[in-house]
């Protein structure tokens, strides 16, 4: 079955970097549409990047541009999310997601129907 297992997360001060992973398994990590989502508590969940792994074109959310970068090992089949220059408002539980089905597009409009358990980032000011 389709399993995503983020790890990365944990405690930084405000300018500080982490990089998070999503091993994925169980279906064709190289057909997918992946992208990362957090939640903060009491918001609601925003999207912060997609990548359509066939081709490698992204899209950011302007709350995180210039400063995460999305990136894959298809060898690994795994998803990272480099985050540069953080501030405490992108304190919030990480989560990696996935889309398998056959799409036109990869964006944050995908219905994701696979998703990981989270993973806690906290950002100190």
């Amino acid at each position: 079955q389709v399993q995503l297992v983020e790890s990365g997360g944990g405690s930084v001060q405000a300018g500080g970097s982490l990089r998070l992973s999503c091993a994925a398994s169980g279906y064709a990590f190289t057909r997918s549409c992946m992208a990362w989502f957090r939640q903060a508590p009491g918001k609601e969940r925003e999207g912060i990047a997609t990548m359509w792994i066939r081709d490698e074109s992204t899209n950011y959310a302007d709350s995180v541009k210039g400063r995460f970068t999305i990136s894959q090992d298809n060898a690994k089949n795994t998803l990272y999310l480099q985050m540069d220059n953080l501030k405490p408002e992108d304190s919030a539980m990480y989560y990696c997601a996935a889309e398998r089905a056959v799409l036109s597009s990869c964006n944050f409009r995908v219905r994701f129907h696979y998703w990981g358990q989270g993973t806690q980032v906290t950002v100190s000011s």
